[in-house]
């Protein structure tokens, strides 16, 4: 607040004012809607209508570079204002480029050209990251460095990605979404080692919070780029047990940061324990990655899913519900009916992740209308709270 100027920062319409805003309420709306509509495609349901690329590819890319790219948007360009002290992106640029983000998604749906949705599309995560450069560079703050080194390797993954849609080369797309995927997994381990000890100390009132371990961190962060790296130059899209020893360690490492963060108070906090199982999502995704390394599993669905359904929508979904709050000035008190999304969204996650090997279609449609419904609860408290201005009359 003492970093802008409060006259010209109140006088920008509220929804334009910080990048949680725009991004937080679009995202969640593109993910309440893409799940059902990749459903409703895989059964034929749209037999005229075809995204850019098929809807196989229009959902890998979605779900990751439309939708999760928008939320680590809106949370980084919010958050490096505090960090920093340099002001956040606001009012015309934050306009313009959410109007790119949601030109892109529009390209990608209705079937525009190729080099149409590569222009759009190509853009966002380099803005991103060229912002958040622009705001850690100046003042040196290079515990954030890798945060831009991160999203300059998702953006990498999102343009080989484009790549294999405008050469009709499906291998080059899985692999970089695939890649595209743990390079967040990179973010949240990043991210969640920072906030959930922290939310889970002044959630329960601890005077004390979990002694960090910093080299924990690190090799988590280190460890997991090195196999997003891998996963998406194609090296580790065949068993390999080496590969697989290393997404066993980085699984461990995460499930004893899980353990050492527990505090029993926090199933009487739906924030608190929403983020904490988000989190072991991670480490569940670690181990079934290299139990399919080592020929255990039949191929890597399952743990592309308790990492893209468990741990990347839980930890977004949590995230989202409390920043919200947070950053609008308001108690973190979510609505009581987001409890409930937080049960559903778990049952879908279980849903995907278990019951498909059992009855696959009924197991699709139940973990999409769980994730669904999850996100229409979000929508439907959260949107107010997004386009109106703060409720103690403070800029952001």
């Amino acid at each position: 607040m003492n970093v802008i100027d409060r006259r010209q920062a109140l006088a920008i319409t509220p929804f334009f004012r910080l990048g949680f805003r725009p991004f937080f309420l679009l995202g969640s709306v593109l993910a309440m809607l893409a799940i059902p509509l990749w459903i409703m495609g895989l059964n034929g349901w749209f037999a005229e209508w075809q995204p850019t690329g098929g809807w196989l590819a229009w959902h890998r890319h979605e779900l990751l570079f439309g939708f999760a790219a928008a939320i680590i948007a809106g949370f980084l360009l919010t958050a490096v204002q505090t960090w920093t002290g340099f002001p956040g992106l606001s009012g015309k640029p934050l306009m313009a480029l959410t109007a790119l983000w949601v030109a892109a998604r529009l390209a990608w749906l209705v079937g525009a050209p190729v080099w149409c949705v590569v222009i759009l599309d190509g853009l966002f995560l380099p803005l991103v990251a060229a912002q958040m450069a622009r705001s850690v560079w100046p003042v040196r703050q290079v515990r954030n460095y890798p945060l831009v080194l991160v999203l300059v390797l998702l953006a990498i993954a999102n343009a080989l990605t484009l790549y294999g849609v405008a050469t009709g080369n499906d291998q080059l797309q899985r692999q970089a979404t695939v890649g595209g995927v743990w390079f967040v997994a990179a973010l949240m381990s990043m991210i969640g080692g920072r906030v959930i000890p922290f939310f889970t100390q002044r959630g329960l009132l601890r005077k004390e919070g979990v002694t960090p371990w910093p080299k924990l961190d690190w090799a988590l962060l280190i460890g997991t780029i090195v196999l997003s790296i891998s996963l998406m130059l194609g090296w580790a899209m065949q068993s390999n047990s080496l590969i697989g020893i290393g997404f066993a360690a980085v699984g461990l490492g995460h499930l004893t940061r899980n353990a050492r963060w527990y505090d029993a108070g926090i199933w009487r906090v739906p924030l608190l324990w929403s983020l904490h199982l988000a989190h072991a999502w991670i480490g569940v995704a670690c181990l079934a990655m290299a139990l399919w390394h080592f020929s255990v599993f039949a191929n890597m669905s399952l743990a592309l899913h308790a990492l893209t359904v468990g741990a990347m929508g839980g930890l977004i979904l949590g995230m989202i519900a409390r920043v919200t709050l947070g950053h609008t000035g308001r108690q973190l008190q979510p609505p009581k009916s987001m409890t409930w999304a937080f049960v559903l969204f778990n049952l879908g996650a279980l849903s995907r992740v278990v019951l498909v090997d059992w009855a696959y279609m009924p197991g699709l449609w139940i973990a999409a209308s769980c994730w669904a419904l999850s996100f229409a609860l979000y929508v439907w408290h959260y949107a107010p709270m997004l386009w109106q201005a703060r409720v103690d009359g403070h800029p952001g």
